[in-house]
């Protein structure tokens, strides 16, 4: 058993204090709330699997709702209500509640904009008359602008939020959602800008994609996607019952696909696409002047594909027989738009190829170069003309401005968001809008190495600290990953990154297969089969941190949510001994049955990780899936988890029922504790100062296991 950090445990939930006085004790920590034991067999391939906690499965039951209450109390048990976590709430909030940039959207008169004032608890929906003489300008947060939706006046605790969707062409009529509380699922309203009524028109609480009014604003088409019949591209016509909605495209194409569409070519082409996971984009075009149905354009072929039009051809961003991505131009009215006849823009180059934007008649692209922004400027055909100027380590975007100018936003490790106007003829920039961020920068360093993964593959990790910091073998260290779905984790900056490093701490990245830092080849190997390559990379991303000399195993902390929190579950059961705290947010961790799991509308994953139904990749699944590989009496680390009742994306049985078997299994003394918000889901359902509080919360955690003090290093 590894000897714990001494510290204080403060006693303030009194109904576990009694209990804590009188338990034996494994170590400095109280024990957990006892969790009962009913075992179900499974058999899966020939493989049995025992489950003692399926009956936290039951989501609404009594007695898991009663046993949430508990592990609530018992988190708050063991982070206490100490003066550190109060110091870190109140520097979390100084730092988060800074407004940063808007780009208001023109809507007829007037300039609309989400937007979440300082100390306001949810955004709302506001506008501003337009100017005459520019697109758009910054948001001053004590502007004079006026209110439209107020998502407080549908549901008054700041857990429900509203988002605009789309304008009618003459401005005068808003398509908004409303999401209740943390589900995906969304309704749909229309909003009269006039009256600020809404129509009667309204789509149910549902997944939604694309949302958009036609061309004269007399109905709107939109995509529903369901668990059951997968996505459908409907339109329907203001004033008619949904019930008449027509439907465009998408029969045949299951839940495991996701269906979109655009409209180009001024409303004469429709663009279907249908997503088989992150892999692979199937591409559809219907002519509405030649007339007939959706005629495939790229069908079956193992790539992604971006579409666009630019005036009259179709742009595909695409890595199809370029792992780095390329752009190429189809003639849409062409009776023969076969891959052979199209035409290449941009080739494909060293570096991946991320996006791009047409700014007065010129292609400015994005890259990343060892997973650091280069923007590059072409002419239409693609000859090469210059480069824009970009800090190293850097996250870098271009948006267009007015009169030769462009608007160039920087993000780093240390450097919160903040934008320059960049004269594009000499390149010269001057602050447009500097960050409102409470940060001194100018104390903080950044550098990029490079880790080798088990099989030798190389990957870059970023590291950052106070400037000075020498490395001494006993540092606190926060590594953070994700590694899947084709993401690029770039160096951003992070609220909470920064408050660690203020406190004296090191913070990294590790970049890891399965994501998409340095084209397809990388994602691939970190998905289905390779999966298990991810988490080699980033147990040897924490293994270069200690042998670099910048920490040890007892003060390496590690972080992840989502995929992210599968990947730290992950390598905390092949690697126990290398992590002292573990943060574990919304994950995937119950792999084995993921496909099982009916009630998560996030089917096509099982396009990325796998899908224990097929004997194959079963036999990979189960090697990695957290649930499954945690032993009894193992020295595990200290473990928060973090999950959301209405999660409708990752199902929370799976948070629910680790934490109990990490609960019972571990022999360390370290304690266990689930953290779960009854409003919030996978990406929503919080308030800020809820927000505030899970990051005080998690940073409390990790400080109180690695004995950080109550100090800021200055």
């Amino acid at each position: 058993m590894r000897p714990p950090i001494p510290r204080p445990i403060p006693l303030a939930v009194a109904t576990l204090a009694v209990a804590v006085l009188t338990a034996a004790c494994r170590g400095p920590f109280p024990p957990p709330p006892d969790t009962a034991r009913h075992p179900v067999v499974d058999t899966i391939h020939g493989v049995e699997f025992v489950d003692d906690y399926r009956w936290l499965e039951d989501q609404d039951s009594p007695a898991t709702r009663a046993w949430i209450d508990e592990q609530n109390a018992y988190a708050e048990l063991i982070v206490g209500d100490t003066a550190l976590r109060a110091e870190l709430e109140a520097r979390l909030r100084e730092l988060m509640d800074a407004p940063g940039a808007l780009f208001p959207r023109r809507a007829g008169d007037y300039e609309y904009f989400s937007f979440r004032p300082p100390g306001r608890e949810v955004g709302a929906i506001y506008r501003r008359p337009a100017p005459e003489e520019r697109e758009y300008a910054p948001i001053d947060p004590e502007g004079d602008f006026e209110m439209v939706l107020d998502p407080l006046d549908i549901h008054p605790d700041g857990t429900t939020s509203v988002g605009i969707r789309d304008f009618s062409p003459d401005g005068n009529l808003m398509l908004y959602a409303i999401r209740d509380g943390g589900q995906d699922e969304v309704s749909i309203r229309v909003r009269d800008l006039t009256t600020g009524e809404d129509l009667p028109d309204r789509l149910p609480n549902f997944l939604y994609g694309g949302i958009s009014f036609n061309d004269d604003g007399t109905g709107f088409y939109y995509v529903s996607r369901s668990r059951e019949i997968g996505g459908r591209v409907r339109l329907h016509m203001l004033g008619t019952d949904i019930e008449e909605d027509v439907e465009l495209f998408g029969e045949g194409h299951g839940p495991e696909k996701f269906v979109g569409f655009s409209r180009g070519g001024d409303g004469r082409y429709t663009v279907y696409t249908v997503q088989h996971g992150w892999a692979r984009v199937d591409v559809y075009l219907q002519d509405a002047q030649a007339g007939g149905e959706p005629r495939p354009l790229i069908v079956g072929a193992p790539a992604r594909f971006r579409t666009r039009f630019v005036e009259d051809e179709l742009w595909l961003l695409t890595n199809l027989d370029a792992p780095r991505n390329r752009i190429v131009a189809v003639n849409p009215a062409s009776p023969d738009p076969e891959p052979a006849n199209w035409r290449v823009v941009l080739p494909e180059a060293d570096d991946l190829l991320t996006g791009y934007q047409i700014i007065d008649e010129k292609i400015y692209a994005d890259y990343l170069h060892n997973v650091s922004s280069r923007i590059v400027r072409f002419e239409m055909d693609g000859t090469r003309i210059d480069e824009i100027p970009i800090p190293e380590h850097t996250v870098a975007s271009l948006r267009s401005w007015q009169d030769g100018t462009a608007l160039l936003t920087l993000n780093s490790l240390i450097t919160p968001s903040h934008i320059l106007e960049i004269d594009l003829e000499t390149m010269e920039t001057t602050e447009w809008l500097p960050s409102a961020v409470p940060f001194d920068s100018e104390a903080y360093e950044v550098s990029q190495h490079w880790y080798t993964s088990a099989d030798g593959t190389r990957g870059p990790l970023y590291v950052a600290h106070r400037k000075g910091y020498e490395p001494d073998g006993d540092t606190p260290t926060l590594l953070y990953g994700y590694g899947g779905f084709n993401v690029n984790l770039l160096p951003r900056f992070d609220a909470r990154a920064a408050v660690w490093m203020e406190r004296g701490g090191v913070y990294a990245i590790a970049t890891l297969r399965g994501g998409g830092e340095f084209g397809e080849d990388w994602h691939r190997d970190g998905m289905l089969e390779n999966k298990p390559n991810v988490f080699d990379d980033f147990v040897a991303a924490a293994e270069w941190l200690i042998e670099a000399g910048y920490t040890n195993p007892d003060r390496l902390a590690i972080r992840g949510g989502s995929n992210g929190g599968l990947l730290v579950a992950s390598a905390m059961t092949r690697r126990p001994d290398l992590y002292r705290s573990v943060y574990c947010g919304v994950p995937d961790l119950d792999m084995v049955r993921f496909y099982q799991f009916t009630e998560t509308n996030n089917i096509p994953a099982l396009l990325e990780y796998g899908n224990a139904a097929v004997k194959e990749e079963f036999e990979v699944l189960r090697t990695f899936s957290p649930y499954q590989n945690v032993r009894d009496g193992v020295d595990y680390p200290a473990m928060i988890i973090m999950q959301g009742d209405l999660d409708t994306r990752v199902p929370p049985l799976q948070a629910r029922k680790m934490a109990a078997r990490m609960q019972a299994a571990t022999a360390s003394g370290l304690p266990v504790i689930l953290d779960y918000d009854p409003r919030a889901g996978h990406a929503g359902g919080r308030t800020f100062s809820r927000s505030v509080r899970n990051a005080a919360m998690e940073l409390a955690f990790h400080m109180g296991q690695l004995g950080v003090g109550g100090e800021v290093v200055r």
